[in-house]
């Protein structure tokens, strides 16, 4: 039986698309001329481009402001960008800074109020009500995750379990011993808890668990199907970025096709990620988004980097906010071997459908100025009891489906159970040792 949709802000989520239009409008005009006043960087940048703020009209002149990226943010750190004083600046979060420079990230009290209602929109987009415990199990610290969603579980009233991420045992204790219903971890984490709760003799009719909002790292449909398998749960995707204010930006409603953007803080456009041309709706390119509200650290046109599709096709749950897609890639982790592009997603969806486990590591080198691609994967406890004449047969055949996926050979090692470390963070998928040789 189907429950009501619920709604965090009714009026704004399903506020009619031209309204939503004129509203942007409205805060894209006001939002220019504040950066332009109060950011020299910005100020520069719009000069180099003949641009000035009464220029800009309304979202039809969006096209006119300049890009930003993640080299721009590294470039101005710490406060290069920040437009506001930084008296009113209540607190900051933090990239990993493991490519570079870290971003720094300024939050005004009203930033951080706003924050919290977009991820307390996502939660009641979930099912979460005042009668839910809220088991947050992302990391809290310069990482945006477990403060978001701390928040906005305060707003929507859930009993809020602040577990941060790790320790697993006292996870598992807490969310049983509380009947935790909702969960917010990395979809890696989620994974991890299903896999060790049927490890130590739990079935997923065994806990309280409803739902789950997993974000902060690439997943794919595979992955989410597995989850909800283990956990016995629906598994919702939320997406956002530590330099726009962190999860929250947009969310995933009980339709799953798709995350609604909170359009009313957030601008999107697609680009296409070479030539910077803006694409039209449907097209498969680079996310940008414009932050329409942020006071410390407002972002105009800033690259994500991240390969998607919005949609502004009717959603049955009532909303009117567009959507994108579940991020296909990113642009910059797209991975060139042999001259080949490959996107570790593609890898990912292989292993799954063959029915291994989501553990898995890719590695790349070069040997003899030739790119080498192996694949570490774990079995499940089943698979570990073949023979190794078996598991040989399952190398090869594992390797000629991902051949057949991605046109290069790679080297399939199937690992015993846990023999990958497991992350209680962001998962590291990936190691290319050619970065650490060129």
């Amino acid at each position: 039986m189907n429950l009501p949709e619920r709604y965090y802000q009714k009026e704004i989520e399903t506020m009619p698309p031209e309204k939503i239009r004129a509203l942007q409008s409205e805060k894209l005009v006001r939002q220019v001329r504040r950066v332009y006043e109060n950011v020299s960087y910005y100020r520069e940048l719009m000069n180099r481009k003949g641009v000035r703020p009464e220029d800009i009209h309304g979202i039809e002149d969006l096209h006119k402001l300049p890009f930003l990226s993640k080299a721009d943010l590294r470039d101005q750190y710490p406060y290069g960008l920040l437009a506001t004083p930084l008296s009113e600046c209540v607190r900051i979060h933090s990239t990993s800074g493991t490519t570079g420079r870290r971003v720094v990230a300024f939050y005004t009290q009203y930033d951080v109020d706003l924050w919290e209602d977009c991820c307390a929109r996502a939660l009641t987009a979930a099912g979460a009500t005042k009668e839910d415990v809220c088991q947050v199990a992302y990391g809290y610290g310069l990482f945006t995750g477990g403060f978001g969603l701390n928040g906005g579980s305060h707003k929507v009233g859930c009993l809020t379990l602040p577990m941060s991420s790790g320790n697993t045992e006292r996870q598992i204790q807490f969310m049983l011993d509380l009947n935790s219903t909702i969960l917010c971890c990395t979809p890696s984490y989620a994974a991890y808890l299903g896999e060790y709760l049927k490890e130590n003799g739990y079935r997923p009719e065994d806990n309280r668990l409803k739902a789950g909002i997993f974000g902060a790292e690439p997943w794919t449909e595979e992955m989410r199907r597995d989850i909800e398998k283990s956990l016995g749960i629906k598994a919702y995707d939320i997406y956002g970025l530590t330099e726009s204010s962190g999860p929250g930006v947009a969310f995933e409603c009980r339709e799953q096709h798709g995350m609604h953007i909170n359009e009313d803080h957030f601008l999107a456009e697609i680009i296409d990620p070479e030539t910077g041309e803006v694409l039209p709706e449907g097209s498969k390119g680079e996310l940008v988004f414009t932050s329409l509200d942020k006071e410390a650290f407002p972002l105009l046109r800033y690259r994500t980097r991240d390969i998607c599709v919005l949609t502004r096709e009717k959603c049955s749950c009532g909303r009117t906010f567009i959507r994108m897609s579940k991020p296909m890639g990113r642009s910059d982790d797209m991975l060139i071997i042999r001259g080949v592009n490959v996107f570790p997603s593609q890898i990912e969806t292989v292993l799954l459908n063959k029915g291994y486990t989501p553990n898995y590591q890719i590695l790349i080198d070069r040997v003899h100025n030739t790119d080498t691609l192996d694949i570490n994967v774990e079995l499940t406890p089943e698979q570990a009891r073949n023979t190794p004449e078996e598991v040989a047969k399952m190398e090869g055949s594992l390797a000629g489906a991902i051949k057949t996926m991605l046109g290069i050979s790679p080297k399939v090692h199937l690992l015993e159970p846990h023999s990958i470390t497991r992350s209680e963070g962001k998962a590291v998928r990936v190691i290319d040792k050619r970065k650490l040789l060129d």
